[in-house]
């Protein structure tokens, strides 16, 4: 498949995803946002080529990636199509070479190819952690996370039946709630936080703040393996807009996610190495 047909496969994905939430059919994107969960390290983009291709898809690799991991790509697997960067480096006018930091940039994109675990066999993969309903350590990474953000965070039973309330530098938490519900809310509000604060505030709706935010924490929730009943909005007050207001938000909680993700955990699992190199 060439660079061209990639970036069509992605823009027809996008189109699909829109028709659906057209005609109510708010899974699709909630499919789409558990994708989303799982490969956190790529583009929303590169999430969203994941999933029109292969929606079950769980770890991908591209090939080399997975003979490190001493597992071999199936004789006959059809590779699942994303857009990598090409980086090279650039010179002065002078032909002199610049300073290391200004080496290198993105010249542009290349269609490349990657295979889920369940097409590739060999050794058994390193354990990942798996949590159902105990974020255990991850509730305190996150707190660290908001302190270092410079965002107070206490608790006040005041606020109920609010759960979390974002006040622009002050997250409040309505205290002695289930850890895992305690955790996603957690994320809700430092998505307002990350997400919601100047200009942006302004140019948004609350349906879609809100949406954002929720997206954020179901996308979270999910990567470290929380079961997300929390995460029930209706998705669908994303899409008021058009095609573009889709793609945007999207980016925002792409961005967000992995920003969040990436701070939490601590050591990333071998594969996820593996996949980057």
């Amino acid at each position: 498949m060439t660079t061209d047909q990639a970036k069509q496969l992605s823009e027809s994905a996008i189109t699909r995803l829109m028709e659906a939430l057209d005609q109510g059919q708010s899974d699709a994107l909630k499919t789409y946002l558990r994708v989303m969960s799982r490969f956190h390290r790529y583009s929303w983009g590169n999430s969203l080529l994941i999933y029109s291709q292969r929606p079950e898809a769980t770890h991908v690799a591209g090939f080399h990636a997975w003979l490190k991991l001493r597992r071999y790509v199936r004789k006959g697997e059809k590779g699942i199509v994303i857009l990598a960067p090409m980086v090279g480096k650039k010179r002065r006018p002078d032909d002199q070479e610049l300073a290391e930091d200004e080496q290198t940039r993105v010249f542009g994109f290349r269609a490349a190819h990657v295979f889920d675990v369940s097409q590739t066999e060999g050794e058994p993969l390193p354990e990942f952690a798996t949590i159902t309903g105990d974020p255990q350590c991850y509730t305190e990474r996150l707190r660290q996370f908001v302190a270092n953000q410079n965002i107070a965070l206490e608790y006040d039973s005041k606020i109920s039946p609010a759960r979390g309330l974002s006040s622009g530098g002050r997250i409040t938490l309505l205290p002695e709630m289930p850890p895992a519900e305690e955790f996603s809310v957690l994320v809700h509000e430092t998505a307002h936080e990350l997400l919601h604060r100047g200009e942006r505030r302004q140019a948004t709706t609350r349906a879609v703040r809100e949406t954002e935010a929720e997206a954020v924490a179901f996308v979270v929730s999910s990567a470290i393996g929380l079961d997300t009943h929390s995460a029930s909005s209706d998705y669908i007050h994303l899409y008021a807009g058009d095609k573009a207001t889709l793609v945007e938000s999207l980016a925002f909680i792409q961005q967000t996610s992995a920003l969040i993700l990436e701070a939490i955990t601590a050591q990333a699992p071998a594969l996820a190495q593996a996949a980057a190199n």
